[in-house]
This record gives structure tokens, C-alpha cells and sequence, in this order.
């Protein structure tokens, strides 16, 4: 690595905790060297899919191993409370072993028997790891995030290198230890810290590289489908969201304004899918305010190590900043707090935000159109079901949304008519392995997780042989 070093702080207290390597474009060109020959030299697609699968179970048991090591590193670094780190590390081991699983199937159906319209030929079809794939990851879930994309490519056959975010290295790089305490070959996982604006550029730009898989916003994953372009790279992106969620009068009040505040308030709100535009029924929606206002003033607010803390300090200075000025620029607009938008009184350092409701919220501010990326809910009436789904599909954005009723009718009907890659009925943001997770609209291109995040890392090729004993005799009678 280069010689450079990016300073590592704790969110929470505002102290240097750590150093990690300031990546240089010539880290970024080694690391894809070394890639390029353990796939096409060194036989890495080549292994069984048994065989990689051993790999990725050997990763699993390591981060298990670790986990509560790897959940405190991911709280110094990040600021979440602690057992939201310790699920993620969970979670993280879980892909792992997810992905050997659909690994080891790989061998079961190495191919597609193909039906032709001529009998003469035999079809089939064939998938094939992509080659070398450059993944980009946010700071918000730093291990797990690094699990969606590296356990699929490996399992896939593919050899990677990963670009963590530059405020959330830590583990990262610790699973690249781990990765080598299980024996994984050189060259299949490469991790290059840095900025995105030099490691991640150069990665973007890497002619050698086949493949870019990218979490992160919307503008960010603009530029990097516009430099794609270029090679005709393939590429996934999971981007911003302003998801809805939409709660109708029949829904019972208390479940209401608990999955209310787990969609916007779990991990600092720092989640791409939040539910962060909330629509009650107007029948409800004075009392449900109420209660919501009522449960998030009593949200615990600290350092994420200390026992009993719900809520985290946000990730960085600029992302505090960034958050309180979308808040003032709310009220501007013609919005009212609720309640939170503050500095919560006795916390002079570490970068804390009350929770916050805003009513009140103008259509056309970006306050309610805009991701803010922050424990921030913006909450109104509707009337009805029509203009409930309207106001819910009205945004560019189209990551996820939810619907609350106990009309299991209606809540289908409703979760059919959301333009959105992800719906919750009941609930908000459980996230499962198994299950694809990806946007429509501006919210991103590909799915990741389940066998949708497989094939992400797959090219198919076609093999038609001609079978005939009869010569083909079109220009030779």
C-alpha cells in the first residue's frame, strides 16, 4: 500500500482511534493484477463449486469466531449501538454460508440442455463467471456490505477487489484477514483502502477490470454507470431511496408506530431503504402522531458500546452536518419538528441527532422528496387508497415501501400497485439472504442477495454442436 494514511474516528467521541491506508491508482493496478491472474491463470473459476464452498464456509466460521471482536471494531468505527453491529457481523456469516450453498449446487447443473427447432443440432447453455469484478461499498453496514458482494462473486468463480468506504475501513480489512486464515488463494480477494475519488476512480477506470458492483447514492452511481460505459463493463447498483410507508386506519396503532421507527431510526437512519415518507389514514393519523412523537422522545441516545443505547451518533461530522442543514432547510420550506432535530443536550462532543418527526412537510420540498439519510421522518395524512398509492409512487426513487393493514386484500393490492424492487406488508426493512434486494426507477440496475446476487456474477454462453452424419452441403454438393 502506499505510504499515506486517512485518520480513523470514533464517531462517538470524536478521537483518533486508528490509521488505514491512504490507497494510491498504482495500489489499485496491483490489486487487479494479482485478481486478473488468480482467475485466469492460477484456476480459481476453475475449482468445483464444492470446492470454493469449502472456502466460503472456512470465511463464515472465522467471522463467527470473531464476532463480538468484529461488532466492537464495527461500533468504534461506525457508531451504531452494539447489538445492531453484532447482527450484521451475524448476518454478514450467514451470506457466507448462503452462498457456499448455492456454490455447491453449481456442480449439480453445470449446464442448460437447450430444445432446438432442428434436430440435426444440440443446444445448451452454459453459465461462466464474469472475470474480475471491482466492488464499491458505503459506510453504513461496512462488514455486511462487503459480505453481499464479495461471497456471490466468489461463489460465482470471480475474483474481486474491494474498495471499503474510506470512514469505515476496519473490518473490512479484517476480513481480508480472515479470508487469509482460511487459505483463500492469492489474488481471488484484494482490499485497497482509500478515497473514493482516487482508489475508487482508478478501479472504475480499470480496463482489466470485467465487473463493478456498487452500493452508495444515486449521483455517485451515475458516474460510475457513465465510466462503464466506456469498456461496456457489466454493472449492479443499489442506490438512494426515499421509500414510503403507508398506513392505513384499520392498522393497530402500537405495531404501527414501532415498525414506523424501526424503518427510520434503526442504524441512525443511515439506510438507503428507510421508510422515511410516512402516509396515515386520516382517521388515525392525530393519535398515531401522537404515539410516535410520545416513543421517539424516549429513544436512548449514546455511545454505542453502553448498555441500552438505541440510537447511535451519526457517521462523520460532514454527514451530521449534512443532515441538520436538510433539517433547517425543511423548516424553511414550511415544515414543522415534531419533535428531535436537535443536538441532544449533554453530549457537546460526538456527532448525535435526536431522532426527528417533520409534519407538515411541502410536496415539492426535498424534504420529502430527497434521501436525507438520517434519523429523520417526514409524516402526513391521505384520505384514500388511490391517493395513498399515488403519493407513495410519486418520487424518482423506487428502492423499497411498505404497507400496514389488516385487510390482507387490500395491503396485496397495495403492495402490487408500489412501483418499488422491495415491499414490506406489516413491517419495514427485514432483510433476508434469501430474498432479492435491489430498486426500480433511480434506486439502482440488478439485484443482489438469493440467486439474484449469483447471477449478477455470471456471463451465459451458448454451445450448439451439429450432430448430423449428413454433410451440410450449402456451398460444397
Amino acid at each position: 500500500m502506499g505510504k499515506r494514511y486517512d485518520q480513523v474516528i470514533n464517531p462517538a467521541t470524536e478521537e483518533i482511534i486508528h490509521r488505514a491506508p491512504a490507497g494510491t491508482a498504482e495500489d489499485v493496478d496491483i490489486a487487479v493484477k494479482a485478481a486478473r491472474r488468480a482467475f485466469d491463470i492460477d484456476g480459481w473459476p476453475q475449482k468445483t463449486g464444492s470446492q470454493r464452498a469449502d472456502y466460503l464456509r472456512a470465511i463464515a466460521e472465522g467471522i463467527r469466531t470473531r464476532q463480538q471482536e468484529l461488532a466492537h471494531l464495527e461500533v468504534l468505527d461506525n457508531g451504531k449501538p452494539f447489538p445492531e453491529a453484532a447482527w450484521d457481523v451475524a448476518d454478514a456469516a450467514g451470506c457466507f454460508d448462503f452462498y457456499a450453498g448455492l456454490a455447491e449446487q453449481l456442480d449439480n447443473n453445470p449446464q442448460e440442455p437447450i430444445a432446438l427447432s432442428d434436430s440435426r443440432f444440440t443446444s445448451k447453455a452454459v453459465k461462466e463467471p464474469i472475470g474480475v469484478a471491482g466492488a464499491i461499498i458505503p459506510w453504513n453496514y461496512p462488514l455486511l456490505m462487503a459480505a453481499w458482494k464479495v461471497a456471490p462473486a466468489l461463489a460465482a468463480g470471480c475474483t474481486i477487489v474491494l474498495k471499503p468506504a474510506e470512514l469505515t475501513s476496519l473490518t473490512a480489512l479484517e476480513l481480508g484477514a480472515i479470508a487469509d486464515e482460511a487459505k483463500l488463494p492469492p489474488g481471488v480477494l484484494n482490499i485497497v483502502t482509500g478515497s473514493g475519488s482516487v482508489v475508487g476512480q482508478a478501479l472504475i477506470d480499470h480496463q482489466s477490470v470485467d465487473k463493478l458492483a456498487f452500493t452508495g447514492s444515486g449521483p455517485v452511481g451515475s458516474k460510475i454507470m457513465a465510466a462503464a460505459s466506456r469498456d461496456i463493463k457489466r454493472i449492479s447498483l443499489e442506490l438512494g431511496g426515499k421509500s414510503p410507508f403507508v398506513v392505513f386506519e384499520d392498522a393497530d396503532i402500537e405495531q404501527a408506530v414501532e415498525w414506523i421507527m424501526f424503518g427510520i431510526f434503526w442504524n441512525q437512519g443511515q439506510v438507503c431503504s428507510a421508510t422515511s415518507r410516512v402516509l396515515v389514514q386520516e382517521g388515525i393519523y392525530d393519535r398515531l402522531l401522537h404515539r410516535l412523537i410520545e416513543e421517539t422522545k424516549r429513544i436512548t441516545i449514546g455511545n454505542g458500546l453502553d448498555e441500552g443505547i438505541l440510537l447511535g451518533p451519526l457517521v462523520s461530522k460532514r454527514q451530521h452536518e449534512q443532515v441538520i442543514a436538510a433539517i433547517e432547510a425543511a423548516k424553511m420550506a414550511g415544515a414543522t419538528v415534531a419533535c428531535g432535530g436537535r443536538r441532544p443536550e449533554g453530549f457537546e462532543k460526538g456527532y448525535y441527532l435526536e431522532p426527528t418527526v417533520l409534519t407538515g412537510v411541502p410536496l415539492d420540498s426535498d424534504a420529502w422528496r430527497e434521501e436525507i439519510f438520517g434519523p429523520v421522518v417526514c409524516i402526513r395524512p391521505f384520505s384514500d387508497e388511490n391517493e395513498a398509492i399515488e403519493l407513495a409512487n410519486d418520487s424518482r426513487f423506487g428502492l423499497a415501501a411498505a404497507v400496514m393493514s389488516k385487510d390482507e386484500v387490500r395491503a396485496e393490492r397495495v403492495a402490487a400497485a408500489f412501483r418499488a424492487g422491495i415491499v414490506w406488508i406489516n413491517c419495514s426493512q427485514p432483510t433476508f439472504t434469501e430474498a432479492p434486494w435491489g430498486g426500480y426507477k433511480q434506486s439502482g440496475i440488478g439485484r443482489e442477495l438469493g440467486r439474484w446476487g449469483l447471477d449478477n456474477y455470471f456471463e451465459t454462453k451458448q454451445i450448439t454442436r451439429f450432430t448430423s452424419n449428413e454433410p451440410w452441403g450449402w456451398y460444397i454438393k
